[in-house]
């Protein structure tokens, strides 16, 4: 669930009335739905991933997409210049084993081809920078910045995950419309390279990836999130989000998703799970706090989880993009699961903590 694309809709200046709202549940069709949703203000497209190269080396990714309308009109216009959406780009690799996080960012405007994204289909770039979709099914990721590059082939092994009560509709507060539709490729085989510095290297491993669009916004009690997304070695899948009050609670929308090894899915209400947060971290660089381990219950599946980053620094400052400091990167979990031993990798995602978050989204 990458919400930090809540930012983007500070670029626009169209009242989130003029856009379509997630308002109710509503029939997702794919490959269709992989595309883009330009009557909603702000979508975003979402793939992280843990990976091994073949001499056991580890490394994380992180590739997000932004698509933020600057006006809800579809009508052609006169200038070759003139845009109607803005696209904005985030890439972050972890390099585990020198304890390594590079990341660059990039923004761009739909007109001449800059950037741009498909309405039928998953093809959404950023000049080089791209995600999309092939006729077997398989997604191919590209992105290039002077420290890193990635060149990825994902293959989904489950179909997409629905989240919500109402499946597909992601409450986020309590007001109307105050949502996302959010789906999911939970499990994606993934085999290709990365280059880190002059360094090439062939990889395999596990991907994530997140859709989400809708038009709303923040309620002004919400001061961030504590998002996971977690790849379990039996086949299993959780996702976890937690919206931050500004009295400390979490908000009664804060939710989850499990995910079964044969792809059937379950929602996870805020009272089904229990996350706290065991250890902390202070940014040398933005001076922010995070937590930096934390216990993750689920009585009703079992799990009794411990998740710990990979690397302790993986937070992105996008001053170029979306001016928003955030804490987005590779983790650990290990524990039980009914008695058994369990592990796996996953992604955690921490907004709100170098500042309340007081965005539209």
């Amino acid at each position: 669930m990458l919400w930090v694309a809540a930012i983007l809709s500070t670029l626009c200046l169209p009242s989130t009335d003029d856009f379509a709202r997630a308002l109710e549940p509503r029939v997702l069709e794919f490959p269709r739905d992989h595309g883009a949703h330009p009557e909603f203000k702000t979508e975003w497209w979402y793939f992280t991933g843990n990976l091994t190269a073949s001499t056991g080396r580890r490394f994380g990714y992180q590739l997000t997409f932004f698509r933020s309308a600057v006006t809800p009109e579809q009508t052609p216009r006169e200038s070759a210049w003139a845009t109607r959406d803005i696209y904005l780009g985030h890439f972050a690799l972890t390099d585990v084993a020198k304890k390594a996080f590079h990341h660059d960012e990039r923004l761009s405007r739909e007109s001449l081809g800059l950037a741009g994204a498909s309405v039928t289909d998953l093809d959404v770039w950023i000049r080089d920078w791209r995600a999309r979709r092939r006729s077997d099914g398989s997604i191919r990721l590209e992105a290039a910045a002077d420290e890193m590059a990635i060149a990825l082939t994902l293959r989904p092994t489950k179909p997409p995950a629905l989240h919500g009560e109402q499946p597909g509709l992601s409450l986020k507060g309590s007001s109307p419309g105050q949502a996302s539709y959010y789906v999911t490729l939970s499990r994606c085989e993934t085999e290709g390279s990365i280059r880190v510095g002059e360094e090439r290297f062939d990889v395999s491993g596990l991907s994530w990836m997140d859709q989400e669009f809708g038009s709303s916004q923040l309620d002004a009690s919400q001061v961030g999130w504590d998002w996971f997304s977690l790849q379990l070695d039996d086949g299993s899948e959780l996702m976890l989000y937690l919206m931050r009050r500004r009295d400390g609670s979490f908000d009664d929308t804060s939710s989850g998703t499990f995910v079964s090894s044969e792809g059937e899915t379950r929602h996870l209400p805020k009272d089904a799970f229990l996350i706290r947060a065991t250890a902390r971290w202070t940014s040398p660089s933005s001076g922010a706090t995070y937590p930096a381990a934390w216990t993750i219950e689920v009585p009703s599946l079992g799990y009794q989880l411990e998740v710990r980053p990979l690397v302790a620094n993986q937070e992105l400052e996008t001053v170029g993009t979306t001016d928003v400091t955030y804490w987005e990167g590779t983790c650990r979990a290990s524990g039980r699961r009914g008695g058994e031993d369990i592990s796996g990798h996953g992604y955690v995602e921490l907004v709100g903590y170098a500042g309340p978050f007081l965005r539209d989204i």
